[in-house]
């Protein structure tokens, strides 16, 4: 990543750090993470096809979209597909990437309008060529947009992430960039592909599953947790007030003692 191992980059960890914590204990979070999730139940349960819950899924990214810029969220990231999602069946593989890539095509200019900056975290490579295309057209078009930072999980797996770090680091180190006995943690952070956006405040994960999945596993390190039992496509601005008033009332102490 841009900005790795350089003073930058620090700057940019520490500045991330300071948004995030101003976000933290008795307020609106900072930033927002979400692994949404019950798309194949709620399909199942109406006798629809996957696809079916996964469209109604995507009108539930509108719909939350929407509820974190009513709420004052800086930053909401959303798991869209996993690195494991590769190994599902080729015809909902099909399904989810078309999903994908009418979504792009449609929503972008919105968001655009709306104040959204759109961040996409995950091997991008495993996607089509136009896919690819379509991403970074988004990335590069919405740059400049400060209302809401939309960062989006594509092909996205925590430990790979963590194991590409490692790898970055290593490098580092056998070109002489950095002395290991010197790394840090910050140091470390710099490394993996959220650099420059701040830890999760908020996680919470639809669908009633309490696990992370593979996702921002070294970020999570003080996130508050929550698991709703709202199936993905069911989930719209209560469900999301609800998971702000539940962080509100919890106490963050990032390993201290309370007060």
């Amino acid at each position: 990543m841009a900005g790795a191992f350089t003073a930058s980059g620090r700057l940019a960890v520490a500045a991330a750090e300071a948004e995030a914590e101003s976000g933290a204990g008795g307020g609106v979070p900072a930033h927002v993470a979400v692994i949404m999730d019950g798309n194949g139940r709620w399909a199942a349960a109406r006798g629809l096809p996957r696809v079916a819950g996964h469209r109604a899924g995507a009108q539930a990214v509108r719909r939350t979209i929407e509820a974190a810029i009513r709420h004052g969220v800086s930053w909401l990231t959303l798991y869209a597909f996993s690195s494991e999602n590769w190994r599902r069946p080729a015809t909902e593989v099909l399904d989810l990437t078309g999903l994908l890539r009418h979504y792009l095509r449609s929503e972008v200019a919105e968001l655009k309008a709306e104040g959204v900056r759109l961040r996409f975290i995950g091997d991008l490579t495993r996607f089509p060529g136009d896919i690819q295309g379509e991403l970074a057209r988004a990335m590069r078009e919405t740059a400049g947009n400060t209302r809401l930072n939309l960062v989006i999980a594509l092909s996205y797996g925590a430990r790979a992430e963590i194991v590409a770090a490692a790898r970055r680091i290593a490098g580092a180190a056998q070109r002489g960039e950095l002395d290991p006995a010197n790394l840090t943690e910050d140091d470390f952070g710099t490394a993996l592909e959220t650099a420059d956006i701040p830890d999760p405040d908020l996680i919470l994960r639809t669908s009633g599953e309490q696990r992370l999945s593979n996702f921002l596993l070294w970020q999570a390190a003080y996130a508050e947790l929550l698991f709703l039992d709202v199936l993905w496509p069911d989930f719209g601005e209560a469900a999301f007030a609800e998971a702000l008033a539940e962080y509100a009332r919890r106490e963050r102490r990032f390993g201290a003692r309370p007060g």
